[in-house]
């Protein structure tokens, strides 16, 4: 059964995550200065880290709160959210992301270019602009994302009430360490929001393709190795 009152929550909580995150790096470039210091790094991954922990509590028993295609399509692949939902999901955090991306764009025409408009900029200097290197960063940093939703939002033996601060917390741990080299997307919808109004397409198939395989893999591991023989042990 198609539930819209899941599709809305889905497009609202990606809508929180792109509007606060690209605000976090607006607020740090005008208050810190360019340059991506310790200070911005830490303001940005935490942005990142309570949007998406506080939209877990708001919208986790309607939706799930997946805020992010790369969780979506594991779920779909696992059959914890049938195909028809999991299409209606990623649709609305699509919607959702695009709906942040040009209010931003409205609010903020000549800081917002400044940053890019927060979409993510392919690899950093750091990695010496290697693409496949920043493939395996946002692939490894969406798997342990996912790893961590499965476990403490899936897993029926999970403990209660935690969901928001752990898969928060694991957000703001991979931004803190992903920001520098690749910003540290592991969303597709996070970084197509942006693109939108930005215009920045060149890296665009490397936030979408490294996330989702990142996501599936986890995704598949954690199902048929821990998930599925605790539900036969039930």
């Amino acid at each position: 059964m198609v539930d819209t009152r899941a599709f809305l929550a889905e497009g609202i909580a990606t809508f929180a995550l792109v509007f606060f995150g690209v605000l976090s790096i607006i607020i740090s470039k005008e208050a810190i200065g360019s340059g991506l210091t310790v200070d911005a790094n830490i303001m940005i991954s935490l942005a990142h880290g309570a949007a998406i922990g506080l939209m877990v509590y708001a919208f986790g028993h309607i939706s799930g709160a997946h805020i992010n295609p790369a969780v979506t399509i594991p779920m779909m692949i696992t059959k914890k959210i049938s195909i028809p939902n999991g299409i209606g999901y990623i649709i609305s955090q699509l919607v959702g992301a695009v709906i942040a991306g040009l209010i931003l764009y409205a609010i903020f025409p000549v800081m917002g270019p400044a940053v890019n408009f927060g979409t993510q900029g392919g690899p950093s200097d750091l990695i010496d602009h290697n693409v496949w290197s920043a493939f395996a960063l946002e692939g490894i940093l969406t798997f342990f994302l996912v790893t961590v939703i499965f476990m403490v939002a899936v897993h029926k033996k999970a403990a209660r009430g935690i969901q928001g601060a752990t898969i928060g917390g694991m957000i703001f741990l991979l931004h803190l360490v992903g920001v520098p080299f690749t910003g540290a997307s592991m969303n597709p919808a996070r970084t197509f929001g942006p693109a939108i109004v930005s215009g920045a397409w060149e890296f665009q198939w490397l936030y979408w393709a490294a996330p989702i395989i990142g996501g599936i893999i986890a995704g598949v591991i954690m199902n048929y190795v821990y998930i599925k023989p605790s539900e036969k042990e039930a």
